[in-house]
């Protein structure tokens, strides 16, 4: 947590910073789909996962406090999901 700051403060700035980071990671992503075997179950669960994310991340912050920090806490696993994948090469 940030000295000083609110705990809906940091929630904001902490959500805002995983979008920047997921919209960084997302083309890399995005190109790997494009080279799998379009129809194989890898492939399907490869888009599923990144069009969810896309969707989660193109939505306004919730303005409640529970709901943002599951939000906060979503946006951090789809963020690791996708450092992962761009770590190892989207093998």
């Amino acid at each position: 947590m940030f000295l000083g700051a609110t705990p809906a403060y940091g929630r904001r700035r902490l959500g805002a910073r995983l979008r920047g980071h997921i919209a960084l990671l997302r083309e890399p992503a995005r190109k790997a789909a494009d080279e799998m075997w379009r129809g194989g179950a890898e492939w399907h669960r490869h888009i599923a996962r990144l069009d969810g994310i896309e969707r989660q991340t193109a939505q306004a912050p919730s303005p409640l406090p529970f709901a943002a920090l599951i939000e906060v806490q979503l946006m951090a696993r789809d963020c690791r999901w996708l450092l992962d994948g761009y770590r190892e090469g989207w093998r």
